[in-house]
């Protein structure tokens, strides 16, 4: 074996380790998020969605928020409520007067669900370390997360977390299509005292003003 085909052998032995480590990391840093997002009662979450496709010249941008429990969630986005008590899911649609009824299934969820959007990464990916953000003198720490699956839509993802709350801050994932999708986290408050009927769909409420439910479940 020659110098240069020794240093060659050296340099990827060298870059294999590195990935390991580098994934090694990232999958321990996602496992302390993942903990400390379980720990809580409650999470309620003011944030920015921005949708970006430079090539069909689409960009829009909204604020939104949204309150998780376990399996539950309550969220406020672009005039549409959306109510999950982990087996139903209420689209209301005031806009239309509608309110859609669908039975949520897991395996039929091909994106990032708002029940699991801090933990989705549990499962179907692979790590990567990547850079260390000072944002508004906050650490952030981006993680690189690519589907196991090849055929999947997501090309990628980008989580950003904070490493002082070991909060997510900021979620960017990439379709196949070159669509990019960016939530920014502007307010993480937990263990509030919320309603116990917040994820409790009240039918006749809307019936009574006159809305068309669509049954899909």
């Amino acid at each position: 074996m020659t110098f240069k085909t020794k240093l060659a052998s050296l340099f990827s032995l060298m870059l294999i380790s590195l990935i390991t480590v580098q994934a090694q990391d990232a999958k321990a840093l996602l496992d302390e998020v993942s903990s400390k997002v379980k720990s809580y009662d409650n999470i309620l979450i003011d944030f920015k969605y921005s949708l970006d496709n430079a090539k069909e010249q689409v960009k829009q941008d909204t604020r939104g928020n949204i309150t998780l429990k376990g399996e539950y969630y309550f969220l406020n986005m672009l005039g549409v409520t959306r109510i999950s008590n982990g087996k139903k899911i209420y689209t209301i649609v005031p806009e239309d007067e509608e309110v859609t009824i669908s039975t949520y299934n897991d395996e039929e969820n091909k994106g990032i669900s708002p029940s699991k959007m801090l933990t989705f990464y549990e499962q179907g990916y692979t790590y990567n370390m990547e850079h260390l953000k000072n944002i508004n003198g906050r650490r952030i720490q981006f993680i690189k997360l690519s589907p196991k699956n090849s055929n999947a839509e997501i090309k990628n993802i980008l989580l950003g977390i904070d490493m002082q709350t070991k909060h997510v801050y900021k979620l960017i994932q990439t379709d196949s299509y070159g669509t990019s999708y960016t939530i920014t986290i502007h307010s993480f408050k937990t263990n509030q005292v919320i309603s116990q009927n917040l994820f409790v769909f009240d039918e006749e409420k809307y019936t009574s003003k006159g809305y068309y439910i669509n049954r899909l479940d």
